[in-house]
């Protein structure tokens, strides 16, 4: 398994967000953590990613116990993530947010990648000399997700991508993800969006207060009726 979470913990003072969660990711899958507000998935994510203290269990990546990794080094790794949010830098131009997510390599192919996020996002090129403050989300969306890009990922952790997208920007961001996840990029997918993350996705997981509720194939959870009760806006059969 690229990724194992075993009895993962999250806290925030007397908060437990996190309670306890096990779950494991395999190369070349793209798996969706679905729940409603609070659940603990974005909790999830930042602990894995280091940029939250673990307070019990553990993440092993690559087969390694991570947890003594400093945040800075995981993307080394091929650790990465688009934080909800987007998280680019607003002053900073286009090409200069993409060149931010190579910041990690030193090797001759920094170029090439960066001309094929280019061709990946073509409406990136056309503004890449513009203040990146300035996109649309739909367009800060796309430079966030170039910017990771251009770390290598060997395995994407995306925290609400359609957040605050208008629909069809957000049909073009799912399109994207299937199209990364297509090139053997692992994806972890954390996304409110239920039905979108299972229709794109191999296998998902349900949080729920912190816990995971239910596990499995992505089209047999958007058949369960709690699933479509909860999270679909469908009345149970």
């Amino acid at each position: 398994m690229l990724l194992e979470v075993s009895g993962l913990e999250v806290r925030y003072g007397g908060i437990r967000a996190v309670k306890g969660i096990e779950f494991a990711i395999a190369a070349g899958e793209l798996v969706c953590l679905i729940g409603a507000n609070g659940a603990g998935k974005s909790s999830t994510l930042r602990a894995i990613c280091g940029l939250t203290p673990v307070y019990a269990g553990g993440v092993r990546y690559g087969g390694a116990d991570i947890a003594a990794t400093p945040v800075y080094e995981r993307p080394r790794r091929g650790l990465v993530m688009v934080p909800e949010g987007r998280g680019i830098f607003p002053q900073l131009s286009v090409e200069e947010n993409l060149a931010m997510g190579a910041f990690s390599r030193d090797d001759a192919d920094v170029a090439s990648d960066l001309e094929r996020q280019y061709q990946s996002f073509p409406r990136l090129k056309e503004r890449r000399t513009q203040t990146a403050g300035t996109l649309s989300g739909g367009e800060q969306q796309m430079l966030a997700i170039g910017r990771a890009l251009m770390a290598r990922p060997k395995l994407l952790l995306l925290d609400e991508p359609s957040m605050g997208l208008a629909p069809l920007l957000v049909a073009k961001i799912f399109e994207i993800v299937r199209e990364i996840a297509a090139q053997g990029v692992t994806i972890l997918l954390v996304e409110q969006n239920a039905r979108l993350a299972l229709e794109i996705a191999h296998r998902g997981y349900v949080m729920e207060s912190g816990t995971i509720g239910l596990a499995g194939e992505a089209q047999r959870l958007l058949a369960d009726p709690r699933v479509r009760e909860a999270y679909l806006g469908e009345g149970a059969a």
